[in-house]
């Protein structure tokens, strides 16, 4: 089938620094790098390289002809990326010694998909073919209810958090994926548990804890998975290198458990490399890691 990632794309502009600055400090990098990211380019590529067929939908500006060609490189269709007026949406990213982020977004062109790119794309979906999404674009709710009128699986992974988009996304979603954090944010802001969201599947990652899975026919009863353990040199895009991978082996035919534990195998070797979607490892890479 065919995962149609509605998704961020950005330079990421990523700084290695001693510590994340306090606020009011300022500290000296000790080296900086430039990549392609954004949470829905990163996804896109994770899927890509665990042999999924992806296509992203999305848009750069006049200056993100690169972040198109690199796309393509990685195995991604990108027919549906417009190009728009202004600037290809970009990331600052701290990096401190321990691996551990801080980020800062500017949303550019992710926030100028146009409407009808949309349409178009989903157009050529099929009963069945995934439609994924993150908060770093617009179009969310329109783009799950339209996929679900199409007999689309909606899966959302709901970072960065935003609380009115979450709301209207929910009520369409079949697999929802998201940290910690992003679970707590939720259910706080919003006020729901696990039976009122009204999503079937539930994943949360803890980073090197692993994580669980809530399921509705489980009872929401939690279920825990384990991460590899390794050496984090950068966190950066590992929960997005997680959800690629787990739609991916889900598209795949996998079942839920497995996919999960390939998902965890991919980011767990993700976090031992510095960059995002130019380092995600592909499927041979996470079968000879040996995690």
């Amino acid at each position: 089938m065919t995962i149609w990632n509605l998704g961020s794309i950005n330079a990421d502009l990523a700084y290695a620094v001693p510590h994340l600055p306090a606020p009011g400090e300022t500290i000296a990098a000790t080296s900086r790098m430039v990549g392609l990211g954004g949470k829905g380019a990163n996804m896109s590529v994770a899927a890509a390289r665990c042999a999924a067929r992806v296509v992203h939908l999305g848009a750069v500006g006049a200056d993100g002809a690169w972040a198109i060609e690199r796309m393509m490189e990685y195995g991604v269709d990108t027919r549906f990326i417009a190009t728009v007026d202004g600037v290809t949406g970009h990331a600052v990213i701290m990096i401190d010694a321990a691996g551990e982020n801080s980020i800062i977004l500017h949303h550019g062109a992710n926030h100028e998909i146009p409407y009808d790119l949309l349409a178009r794309a989903l157009s050529e979906a099929g009963t069945g073919d995934w439609l994924l999404m993150q908060n770093e674009t617009l179009l969310q709710p329109e783009a799950a209810q339209l996929a679900r009128r199409m007999g689309l699986k909606v899966a959302y992974a709901p970072a960065p958090f935003e609380a009115e988009a979450t709301r209207a996304v929910l009520p369409h979603v079949d697999l929802l994926v998201l940290n910690a954090l992003e679970l707590e944010q939720l259910q706080q802001v919003l006020g729901l548990d696990f039976a009122g969201m009204g999503v079937a599947t539930v994943v949360v990652t803890e980073g090197a804890k692993g994580g669980r899975v809530h399921q509705q026919r489980g009872g929401w009863q939690p279920e825990r998975f384990e991460a590899p353990k390794v050496v984090a040199v950068d966190t950066t895009g590992a929960g997005d290198t997680f959800t690629g991978y787990l739609v991916a082996g889900l598209d795949r035919g996998m079942p839920l458990r497995q996919a999960i534990g390939l998902a965890a195998r991919a980011s767990a070797l993700m976090v031992t490399r510095n960059g995002t979607a130019d380092v995600i490892p592909d499927l041979k890479d996470v079968q000879d890691a040996g995690l």
